[in-house]
């Protein structure tokens, strides 16, 4: 086995799940090893309980608490200098996504075929992603590929898989959901080919705890308009 997987998590209250995500990422199959970096963005649910009680005695579980909630992006910051992977990956800790995928998507870049992949929702078609989640995406991932030349399917997906020495490269400054169309612009300005794997998907509803919101659409736009005029 080769190669080390750096897996970073960010967490917002999610008692419920994050201790399930962390057994998950920590017993699935990969071809290299992992290390796994979760980053609780100020929960106030009870979460730093749960992780407080998991990590002591697994080496590659790193946690990291921040005083209080500033956003997916700004977790996603502080886990990447953290990282000492080849290859980075981001899982969300709402298990909409079986960490058992990242054994495929992890493939491309270790055969050399491409710098950044990204697990796809919409490459087979699905009736779980709710109506609005779809279009939302489908109308930011659209503006991506005018903006940029590109032809992606699910711009705004979760499963970014990059080369560790690029994602440690990135120049990122989001600190909300944000973050993805801020990714994607940096890849792409600097000439990163990115390719996508399809990933199944489980969505749950704004009930069960889904925090995007329609505002966090505006802003992505806001975040590819302007990268791609500057």
């Amino acid at each position: 086995m080769s190669g080390l997987l750096s897996i970073i998590v960010p967490v917002y209250n999610e008692r419920a799940t994050i201790g399930a995500v962390i057994d998950r990422l920590l017993t699935i199959d990969l071809p290299l090893d992992r290390e796994i970096i979760v980053v609780n963005d100020g929960s106030t649910d009870g979460t730093r309980a749960v992780l407080d009680a998991l990590a002591p005695g697994r080496d590659s579980v790193s946690v990291v608490h921040l005083p209080a909630n500033r956003g997916k992006g700004h977790a996603v910051r502080v886990g990447l200098p953290r990282t000492r992977g080849t290859i980075t990956a981001i899982q969300d800790a709402d298990l909409e996504l079986d960490p058992a995928q990242l054994k495929d998507l992890v493939q491309p870049i270790l055969h050399g075929e491409a710098d950044a992949v990204y697990g796809s929702r919409f490459l087979v078609p699905s009736f779980k992603v709710p109506f609005v989640t779809r279009v939302g995406n489908q109308t930011l991932t659209w503006m991506t590929n005018v903006l940029f030349g590109q032809s992606l399917t699910d711009m705004e997906t979760c499963y970014k898989i990059i080369r560790g020495d690029i994602a440690r490269a990135l120049d990122l400054k989001a600190d909300r959901f944000d973050i993805e169309p801020e990714i994607t612009v940096a890849l792409l300005r600097h000439g990163h080919k990115i390719v996508e794997r399809p990933v199944t998907f489980s969505p749950r509803s704004r009930a069960a705890g889904k925090k995007l919101r329609w505002r966090h659409g505006i802003k992505a736009i806001r975040m590819l308009w302007r990268h791609r005029r500057g």
